[in-house]
């Protein structure tokens, strides 16, 4: 037995889940592009793939949000300069890269915003991400509307023009290793895989005012214990624990336990906190690894 649909007699919103579900894993254009004033924008987009290598083709697809039939940064600027680099996350990218698709105002720094290291190219404005296994200089040749109403896809048909590997995905023998790049790609929901172990959840950033890099304090900034992608995935909320928060989480028995071990040693204490606090953004538990973090002060 199936369910079976007319699309056109499903909400926009529905068919979009039932397509992004089933059609996957996609993988991920992680899109820098620049606007005519020069302001830098990083989005990622799952609607994208390789279509040809000669001439080299990658297309990807910025669509009109769903919610309000918006079009986004990444489109208008491939509009206006007919220039990006198609980067491309792997998982130790990946809170960052998360980070990245959250709506910020026209003129923020995404790359700021996820503490990511901009690389000038050679042969295109818009800069790349310089901790990604692959980056990809491109000019758009076409853009092409699929329509004009909440959901429609925008083609963005893009020839590469110059390409950058990270000497580090390549084995022995000179190939690229699977292993090594390590891809991730986007499931639905919030659901991605990873290539080298399977499927893994990550929460789209939340709020209108998400925390970014600039605002985590030195200590959580600088840690020893948290990758960047850890960090990206705490900085992607806008939630902060009041202080009557932090005081219940200092109460908690489990808590109480660390700091009576480890109170008299400030470094033992850090560590210990920030890998309890690691295992639980890993379960994707952000607000109890605020709490946890934010009680070493």
């Amino acid at each position: 037995m199936f369910k079976s649909f007319d699309p056109k007699e499903l909400a926009t919103n529905v068919l979009h889940d039932y397509l992004l579900s089933t059609i996957a894993p996609r993988p991920i254009a992680w899109a820098s592009t620049v606007d005519n004033n020069g302001k830098v924008n990083l989005a990622p987009f799952s609607f994208f793939n390789v279509f040809g290598s000669n001439p080299p083709t990658l297309v990807f697809s910025p669509s009109n949000r769903v919610r309000d039939n918006t079009q986004k940064h990444t489109l208008l600027n491939a509009q206006q300069t007919g220039e990006c680099v198609i980067n491309i996350a792997n998982y130790e990218l990946a809170g960052q890269m998360s980070l990245t698709s959250g709506e910020f105002p026209d003129g923020v720094n995404e790359f700021k915003m996820a503490n990511l290291e901009m690389t000038p190219s050679v042969k295109v404005k818009p800069p790349r991400v310089n901790a990604g296994p692959a980056q990809f200089e491109c000019i758009v040749k076409q853009i092409i509307p699929t329509g004009t109403n909440a959901g429609a896809g925008n083609l963005i048909i893009c020839e590469v023009v110059y390409v950058h590997l990270n000497e580090n995905i390549f084995n022995e023998e000179d190939k690229i290793d699977p292993h090594l790049v390590d891809n991730i790609a986007r499931m639905g929901k919030i659901w991605y895989t990873r290539a080298k172990e399977g499927l893994f959840q990550m929460p789209n950033p939340k709020g209108t005012k998400i925390i970014g890099f600039s605002r985590l304090p030195d200590h959580i900034r600088h840690s020893k214990y948290l990758t960047g992608s850890d960090l990206g995935r705490l900085a992607g909320v806008d939630y902060i624990p009041s202080p009557e928060e932090l005081k219940a989480e200092e109460a908690r028995l489990e808590m109480q336990l660390i700091f009576k071990q480890f109170g008299n040693d400030p470094r033992e204490l850090e560590k210990q906190l920030h890998k309890l606090a690691k295992s639980l953004i890993e379960e994707n538990k952000l607000e109890e690894a605020w709490r946890i973090l934010l009680s070493f002060r």
